[in-house]
């Protein structure tokens, strides 16, 4: 406890490393250090790692679901896709200065990494999605290698046809696989498939596709460096997001004040 009229100590800021959201872990990195430990992972090749790309939505989604809330602590990183989570790891005493916002890193990593050679495939999207968002990429980054695309369909697929998709991506000899679904399904998707996958890397990345084709118009950059995001893409889709966005939204804000206060303990 510090002496009356004793200098008060600046606070410890810290660069990296792991804090809790209602029993969610939240790796404090920005982008240039998940595309760092992505490109580590492709190097090594041990193993099959995947990346939840979350926020607000995502872990609330987790306190439904405990099984979701699993998968979400066995991904090799959990990045904050939401500026709340930044807001909160800021709070934490992490250098957070920006969301990892999942378009955003999937456009920077095949830009920075497009003469390495690494192969990617696209797996999401409705059908000629992946392969148009395929083509964009390879024209805006020379070098860029696409090993394949699929699209699945939106009911779940059989027994053969998931040993086809399997097969499909170990023959095409991908690096990394970009899954472009929703959230919980993407995160269900890159857990169960971890271990039937000899690929280094699965990212989820969400509407990704869709904002990268342009089927979806993204908001602002401003909004979505002020946490503003939700509102725009409310106004645009709300008959879809409504209940993501007001109902779970409203739930988190209230979870994370009596966490923050001492009232609720998440395991």
């Amino acid at each position: 406890m510090p002496v009356k009229g004793e200098p008060r100590l600046p606070t410890v800021s810290r660069a990296s490393g792991p804090f809790h959201v209602l029993g969610v872990r939240v790796d404090a990195v920005q982008i240039p250090d998940v595309i760092a430990r992505m490109e580590e992972w492709i190097a090594h090749r041990e193993g099959c790692r995947f990346v939840a790309v979350t926020g607000m939505h995502g872990v609330t989604e987790a306190q439904h679901d405990a099984e979701f809330k699993t998968i979400l602590n066995a991904a090799g990183l959990v990045v904050a896709d939401g500026m709340p989570l930044v807001w909160i790891g800021r709070r934490h005493g992490f250098e957070m200065r920006r969301r990892v916002y999942g378009p955003e890193l999937m456009e920077t990593f095949c830009k920075e990494t497009a003469e390495k050679g690494y192969r990617h495939y696209f797996y999401g999207g409705a059908p000629g999605v992946g392969e148009e968002l395929a083509a964009r990429f390879v024209s805006r980054f020379p070098g860029m290698v696409v090993a394949g695309t699929y699209s699945p369909p939106f009911r779940s697929l059989t027994r053969e046809e998931d040993g086809e998709v399997i097969q499909a991506i170990e023959v095409a000899q991908a690096d990394i696989v970009w899954v472009g679904l929703s959230t919980p399904k993407q995160e269900r998707w890159m857990y169960e498939h971890r271990e039937r996958l000899n690929i280094p890397v699965l990212v989820g990345v969400g509407a990704a596709f869709d904002f990268h084709t342009g089927r979806i118009a993204q908001a602002p950059e401003w909004m979505r460096e002020r946490g503003l995001e939700w509102l725009f893409r409310l106004a645009m889709e709300p008959r879809r997001l409504w209940r993501r966005y007001l109902v779970y939204g409203a739930e988190f804000a209230a979870l994370v004040l009596l966490e923050l206060l001492g009232l609720k303990k998440v395991r």
